[in-house]
């Protein structure tokens, strides 16, 4: 093959457009880094600070698990009671799927009823915010300053006996000009009494590493901030000083008080000029801002939705969550789903000593039954539209969460792990499996899949290896580029 001529020569190349070009993409890999590859609860549970104790998500558990004995007792009343796929598929007789086959319905019902009784004994509470906004009301200041206080030694003392979550936090009042002197002064009572209790520290795993995706492994307890009702965006500002100003004063490492923001007004969606307000937000968080939370009944009556119309699925909160998954993609924040305000908590309590009678307990039941199917077509809901975490507010509310989620997982894996696997066995040409067909860019949404399913719960990291051939270091890449980098090699 002769030489080929080309007309662009060093003396009239285009360098400057070129090195803004250069500058230009490396700003956006700066910006755009990529999904964060710590990990993320699949929830946070809101309660009022005035109720917190060291025990409060170990209890939780236990309320959780005694709802579950009661009204759920076995698989099949469960998958039923969620509304799974597969529940029309299963047997009334819960005995007759001990020895279902892997991947049939008995066997789904069966693991996800397993795994979630498994889950509250073991890890009931992923995220705990301690309330002093919503879930807190209206009380005296003298009041709120011993709750901040108290609360943090509680937070402390849960830390030291090893009953805190994996992430905890405090959820302060807004920023706004009637609010804020009573928001900062909360914040600061709180954050001086827990460094103050720990030694002049903060627990294992907070501060900047982690906010840039260091695995959290060796952390104990991760805290946050989050900031509720943002109207204008120096309240965002406002935050980033005042936790200077803290670390300052406690002589903390800088970054080490991390923040999340609520997205909750229609501000935090649209700034007054029709921008797109959160990637001004998180300009002006410096790096300290680590998830957007969506507020679903703050943000519906926002819009004039009226109260018997404000559901998590409404296409106004998806036109929301949208906006959100376009602004944030691709960034190391975190994005959160809101809640289901339908209690499962039956109308009949037993006096103490006593029993409920058949007639009260089915009243409950359906009452119970009723409120989980909800949350899970919510949750469901929310999964499938790409948000991975959401509240919880009720300890009743927790079988329904991984219920959930685990059923979202485990319903599609074996489809997923022959997709993966046989993608990584083509070394990332595409390929045709069935009727669906990859491309390189999928790779990636295939890992990522078994990552989430791992880390929730709902798949062992042993199950995964078999499923797709992957080995545990593969899986610690958390990076589908890396590994085919590897086999290559």
């Amino acid at each position: 093959m002769g030489a080929v001529k080309t007309s662009l020569t060093p003396e009239n190349l285009p360098h400057a457009t070129l090195a803004r070009l250069a500058q230009a993409n490396r700003d956006f890999g700066t910006a755009f880094p990529g999904e964060a590859s710590r990990r993320q609860p699949v929830h946070t549970v809101y309660g009022g600070a005035h109720l917190f104790k060291a025990r409060t998500c170990q209890r939780s558990g236990e309320v959780a698990l005694d709802v579950m004995r009661t009204y759920a007792p076995d698989p099949v009343t469960f998958a039923r009671a969620l509304g799974l796929s597969f529940a029309s598929a299963l047997p009334d007789d819960a005995a007759a799927i001990k020895d279902a086959p892997v991947g049939s319905p008995g066997y789904l019902a069966r693991v996800v009823h397993e795994r979630v009784l498994e889950k509250l004994a073991r890890e009931p509470v992923e995220d705990f915010r301690i309330d002093f906004e919503d879930g807190y009301g209206n009380r005296t200041d003298a009041e709120e300053d011993g709750h901040a206080v108290a609360a943090a030694e509680q937070v402390a003392e849960a830390v030291a006996s090893g009953t805190a979550p994996p992430f905890v936090g405090i959820r302060i009042k807004p920023l706004n000009e009637e609010l804020r002197a009573r928001s900062v002064r909360t914040l600061d009572l709180f954050v001086t009494t827990l460094v103050t209790r720990m030694g002049g520290r903060l627990p294992e795993g907070f501060g900047a590493q982690g906010a840039e995706g260091d695995p959290e492994s060796r952390a104990s307890t991760r805290f946050v901030v989050t900031l509720p009702k943002i109207t204008v965006p120096e309240q965002v500002e406002a935050l980033v000083g005042l936790l200077e100003a803290l670390e300052a004063a406690l002589a903390l490492p800088p970054k080490s008080l991390l923040f999340e923001v609520m997205v909750e007004t229609t501000q935090s969606i649209f700034l007054p000029d029709g921008r797109v307000a959160l990637p001004h937000l998180m300009a002006l968080a410096k790096g300290r801002c680590t998830g957007a939370h969506f507020g679903t009944y703050d943000y519906t009556a926002g819009c004039s939705i009226t109260a018997a119309h404000q559901y998590m699925a409404h296409p106004a909160c998806d036109f929301a969550k949208h906006v959100m998954k376009v602004s944030l993609a691709g960034t190391s924040v975190m994005l959160s789903d809101g809640a289901t305000n339908v209690m499962p908590i039956g109308p009949h309590r037993a006096a103490e000593g006593a029993t409920l009678g058949a007639a009260e307990l089915a009243e409950n039941r359906a009452v119970v039954h009723r409120a989980w199917r909800l949350a899970h077509d919510h949750i469901r809901h929310s999964l499938v539209t790409g948000f991975y975490q959401g509240w919880d507010l009720h300890p009743a509310q927790l079988p329904a969460r991984y219920g959930a989620v685990y059923a979202f997982f485990l319903e599609g894996l074996e489809a997923a792990g022959a997709r993966l696997k046989a993608f990584l066995d083509k070394a990332a040409q595409a390929t045709l499996l069935g009727d669906v067909f990859d491309d390189a860019a999928t790779g990636q949404g295939l890992l990522n899949y078994f990552l989430r399913a791992i880390a929730c719960g709902a798949l062992t990291e042993a199950e995964a290896e078999q499923m797709t051939g992957l080995g545990s270091a593969d899986f610690a890449t958390r990076s589908f580029v890396k590994i085919l980098a590897a086999r290559k090699g």
